[in-house]
C-alpha cells in the first residue's frame, strides 16, 4: 500500500468517527433552532434570558430545564419525589405537557398532599404527561397519543388554541429542549 493510500484511508476513519460525534453535539441546536417557534399566550410569562428562557432551556434536558422556570417549580418537586429526573432527562425525543405551578394549585392541598406522598399514584399521574415521540404544533389539531404510563391523551384546536383531554389549555406550546418538546398547560391531567 502507498503512503497516500494509508493516508486517505485514515482521514475517512476519522471522518467516520468524528462527524457524528460533532453532530450528535449539535443536534440539540440544530433541533432547537429548526423547530417551531413557542406559541400561546402564556410564552409572555417565559423569562427573556437566562436558563428559564426559551434559548436557556434548550441547552438542557427537559427535567433540568423545567427546574430552571420558576413557573413550573411544583412539576419539577413532584418528578423529584417521583425519582422521574434521570427518566425524563436521559429520553430522547419525548414530549411533555407540562402543568404549571396554578395548575397544581387547581388541586386542593389535602388531595395533593396524599398524592405528593404516594410515589406510585404520582408516578402514574405524571408518567401520563408524557408521550415517547415529538410532538409539535402541527400535531395537536387532532392528536391521539399514547403515554409512558400507557394510557392515551387526545389534543384538539387551531392557530394558538390548543386543549389537551378537552380540560387542559396549552398556554406555552413547543417549548424545545435538548430531548424534548414542552408543551405548558394550566390543568394537571388524570390518567384515564
Amino acid at each position: 500500500m502507498n503512503p497516500s493510500h494509508i493516508t486517505r484511508r485514515a482521514a475517512a476513519v476519522v471522518a467516520a468517527v468524528v462527524l457524528p460525534v460533532s453532530l450528535g453535539i449539535l443536534a440539540p441546536h440544530a433541533v432547537a433552532e429548526g423547530g417551531n417557534e413557542p406559541f400561546g399566550a402564556g410564552c409572555a410569562s417565559v423569562p427573556k434570558e437566562g436558563e428559564g428562557s426559551v434559548a436557556g432551556m434548550a441547552d438542557d434536558p427537559v427535567a433540568t430545564a423545567a427546574s430552571n422556570n420558576p413557573e413550573l417549580s411544583t412539576l419539577v418537586s413532584a418528578v423529584k419525589a417521583a425519582g422521574l429526573v434521570d427518566t425524563l432527562n436521559k429520553a430522547e425525543d419525548i414530549t411533555v405537557f407540562a402543568p404549571t405551578n396554578d395548575a397544581f394549585a387547581k388541586i386542593p392541598k389535602a388531595d395533593l398532599d396524599k398524592v405528593l406522598a404516594d410515589k406510585a399514584a404520582l408516578t402514574k399521574i405524571l408518567t401520563y404527561h408524557v408521550v415517547e415521540e415529538t410532538v409539535d404544533k402541527g400535531d395537536l389539531a387532532d392528536g391521539s397519543f399514547e403515554t409512558l404510563q400507557g394510557g392515551t391523551l387526545t389534543t384538539d384546536g387551531s392557530g394558538d388554541t390548543y386543549t389537551v383531554n378537552d380540560t387542559a389549555k396549552i398556554v406555552c406550546g413547543d417549548v424545545q429542549t435538548s430531548n424534548a418538546t414542552v408543551h405548558v398547560i394550566d390543568t394537571v391531567l388524570m390518567p384515564k
